[in-house]
């Protein structure tokens, strides 16, 4: 079942330099208890994405359907509703907590909000019971952020988006900032966490690696625009886009002895301000052709449930 449906979306911030184009045209669904990965080098409007699909940032265009209803400017019960139903885990488990509040206020905090538990007594019971969900031991209760390391802060923001019982999680880069094992550490708990609950997550990351270990799907996003989108196994064995060729030979691997062929990605990267007509990969691709400068691609699927925004798809990959 379809849970989640982008259409279009939009968002576009006024700069003295002219509009800025921070997500232009993108299209795509998530299915009910599945992960959406969503990749691109910084700057590529991953982030923004996942704030206007939460209304976080108001879209500029285009509508976001969440169970059938339009929440892409949300207001009275339909707002309530959305701020129940879905969540955010922000990239950064430091600067998103109150430094002046301790792990069980920051963690009772939406409860309180939204007063889906009552009574002091049954908060904190219920506090716990997330602190130890989320592997937090309860001796921290007290603790500020300050005194605990970014795995925990991790654990607490994501208890936090747990309190209220959500439907649906954006995960901006929730493991961007910790060290490899707490990464894994982090990775495991969502995983399981989605098990339990029949999550959805749209998981937002530039780490490739990270991707292919949490997704169903993957959307790769160039310069705001939608480049490719697949099941996650057929986008690593048969990308299509040269940008997703590019990105996927970036990846290291751990074998002196392994030797492939790298896709370097030469050339300028096109100003989202204002831009031209045309790919906005068109500058570094070396496939490019005259309509490719002249055009922008729309998302087609070239192969079954496999969406690429390329004008010679098709005679690149000899389909």
């Amino acid at each position: 079942m379809i849970q989640l449906e982008v259409k279009n979306l939009k968002k576009y911030f006024m700069t003295p330099a002219g509009s800025l184009h921070a997500v232009d045209d993108v299209s795509f669904t998530v299915e009910k208890g599945k992960t959406l990965g969503v990749v691109g080098e910084s700057g590529c409007g991953k982030s923004t994405l996942g704030r206007a699909i939460l209304a976080l940032n108001e879209a500029t265009g285009g509508q976001v359907l969440f169970e059938g209803t339009d929440i892409t400017h949300p207001k009275g019960s339909v707002r309530k509703k959305m701020k129940r139903d879905m969540q955010i885990i922000f990239q950064d488990p430091y600067s998103s907590l109150d430094s002046r509040m301790s792990v069980q206020d920051l963690i009772a905090e939406p409860l309180n909000i939204t007063g889906i538990v009552k009574g002091r007594e049954n908060v904190r019971k219920r506090v716990l019971e997330l602190m130890d969900t989320v592997g937090l031991a309860a001796r921290y209760r007290l603790s500020y952020p300050h005194e605990l390391d970014g795995g925990r802060r991790q654990r607490i923001g994501i208890a936090r988006a747990l309190a209220v019982e959500p439907k649906f999680i954006v995960c901006d880069e929730p493991v961007s900032a910790l060290d490899v094992s707490i990464q894994a550490q982090i990775l495991n708990l969502m995983a399981d966490l989605q098990k339990e609950r029949d999550l959805t997550y749209i998981f937002i990351t530039h780490n490739l690696s990270v991707v292919k270990h949490i997704s169903d799907d993957i959307l790769v996003m160039y310069c705001g625009c939608l480049a490719e989108k697949s099941e996650c196994d057929d986008l690593f064995e048969h990308p299509l886009h040269p940008y997703t060729k590019g990105l996927l030979s970036a990846i290291p691997i751990p074998n002196l002895h392994y030797k492939r062929e790298r896709t370097l990605l030469e050339g300028e990267i096109v100003s989202p301000v204002n831009p031209a007509p045309g790919c906005r990969f068109a500058t570094r691709c070396p496939h490019a052709c005259d309509k490719c400068r002249a055009e922008q691609p729309e998302a087609r699927e070239v192969l079954l449930n496999h969406f690429v925004a390329c004008h010679r798809a098709e005679e690149i990959n000899g389909l």
